[in-house]
């Protein structure tokens, strides 16, 4: 079989670069990459992308080994109907490593043609560092490197008001955009770039906050004979994804002619707020992956399928859902419509959805996606949610990094990891639990300062590394019910 390449496809034309993309895995390629080829192809929108990879270590050389080119296949179910579509992605032009190649991505700032920027670097990528400098290649943070690029088109175009960009940040935090912004002008700041450059940021270019919704597995690598049996050449970056797509975009009529899906029939929203879409999907989809992960993980399982169609995981997610939709200030019927669609994707058996790849980052995830309901149910009811609390429990205890002798896929930053590990060298849990809770820099807040939590996240370590977590759980929510009802 042979390789997957332009050559081979008869694709050796590539489209102009409209779009600088941070971030090469399998949710945007699966995502914005897609939604930009439905645009090429339904509206002529003729848009080239080019990725760059937003940390050190990354894939950008794998893509580049196939030309840019790999093959999306979405499944589902569709009227009971088992449906798979599979679709060769093209408009990637160039994928580039700014670690080693500095010059080729500030060559990106002068590309004629460019109009958007977008991102997903997850929760954590958005974010100020202090020390990065204008000099460094790259700077370490993305808004950092962003600043950079923007200043050298800046200065390339003479400051000219029409090679502003659009951005649009795909990262699942409150106020993407506009938080994005901020930092970049601290950059401005910090750096003591001109006046002129500070106004262009700010005027030339604009920022749209985003919700993003599609489950995307990614490589199915327990599948990969089957999935390539579809196919007539070899694709080493097949992504797999659920058909499910929503992208909602805060803008008006400007940015509906500069995106002009309305002339396709993918579900993507231009609005005025985003809000309302978001706070139901980060609470209940994301919150919900977010809180199974640890317990799952820690119960034995490998799949987001295996858990939710597990008697005792199963029935933990739903009561994690039900616990967090008691926060919502939402219509109910709409909750428990969008809650049911999230069960049967959450079912859906093509899709492998692995927790290891959802484990990723799970404190900065925690933090968005599962602590303001924790929060917000304890301020309504004066009483702590058993489900979140024990999820919040497994988090901590899953950053010890091993069970059962064995060794747990976290994923995190090293100081997020060597904190952990420093925590739990102490020995008791009751000073793990409270280092842990008393980080701010984890949680944007003193946990301990809630009463009962503490307390109760000892009580759930204590049952989990007793009697496991089934077993476990059964014995803490028994007494932590018996305790907030005295």
């Amino acid at each position: 079989m042979e390789k997957l390449n332009r050559k081979s496809q008869g694709l050796e034309k590539k489209f102009p670069i409209k779009v600088v993309q941070f971030g090469e895995g399998n949710f945007l390629r699966a995502f914005v990459d897609y939604a930009f080829q439905r645009l090429n192809k339904e509206v002529d929108f003729n848009a080239g992308i080019a990725m760059v990879q937003p940390l050190k270590d990354g894939m950008v050389h794998l893509i580049n080994d196939q030309d840019g080119l790999y093959t999306l296949f979405m499944n589902g179910i569709k009227k009971g109907e088992k449906i798979q579509d599979i679709e060769l992605i093209t408009n990637i032009v160039k994928a580039i490593n700014p670690y080693t190649e500095f010059a080729d991505y500030l060559s990106l700032a002068k590309e004629e043609e460019l109009q958007f920027i977008v991102s997903n670097t997850t929760e954590a990528g958005i974010e100020f560092i202090e020390s990065d400098t204008p000099d460094m290649q790259p700077p370490v943070s993305f808004p950092a490197k962003l600043t950079v690029l923007l200043y050298e088109r800046f200065k390339h175009f003479n400051g000219d008001a029409s090679k502003g960009l659009t951005i649009i940040p795909c990262e699942l935090i409150d106020y993407n955009s506009e938080t994005l912004k901020k930092y970049i002008l601290q950059y401005c700041d910090l750096w003591k770039l001109a006046d002129s450059f500070k106004t262009w940021v700010s005027e030339a270019c604009t920022y749209h906050s985003t919700l993003v919704d599609r489950i995307v597995p990614g490589y199915p690598r327990a599948e990969i004979e089957e999935y390539n049996s579809k196919l007539n050449y070899q694709d080493n970056l097949i992504v797999a994804a659920e058909p499910f797509f929503l992208w909602a975009i805060e803008g008006g009529d400007d940015l509906k002619q500069k995106l002009p899906f309305h002339k396709t029939d993918l579900n993507v929203k231009i609005v005025d707020d985003i809000r309302p879409f978001k706070m139901i999907k980060v609470r209940i989809l994301n919150g919900a992956h977010t809180a199974m992960v640890p317990c799952s993980l820690l119960h034995g399982n490998k799949l987001v399928m295996e858990t939710v169609n597990g008697d005792f995981t199963g029935k933990f997610v739903n009561s994690v859902i039900g616990e967090i939709s008691e926060t919502l200030d939402m219509d109910k019927n709409e909750i428990l419509a969008y809650t049911e669609e999230v069960m049967d994707r959450f079912k859906n058996p093509f899709i492998k959805h692995a927790l290891a790849d959802i484990a990723l980052n799970s404190i900065s995830k925690f933090k968005v996606r599962v602590l303001p309901s924790l929060l917000g149910y304890y301020k309504a009811k004066a009483k702590l949610p058993t489900n979140l609390t024990f999820s919040l429990a497994c988090l901590i205890q899953f950053y010890k990094g091993t069970w059962n002798n064995e060794a747990l896929p976290v994923k995190d930053s090293p100081e997020i990891v060597e904190a952990f590990k420093n925590d739990w060298q102490l020995g008791t849990l009751d000073s793990v639990v409270t280092l842990v809770l008393s980080n701010t820099d984890f949680w944007g807040e003193d946990l301990t300062k809630i009463k009962g939590l503490s307390e109760a996240v000892v009580l759930a370590l204590n049952e989990i590394e007793a009697n496991g977590i089934e077993n476990g759980f059964v014995n803490f929510a028994n007494t932590i019910k018996v305790s907030q009802t005295v």
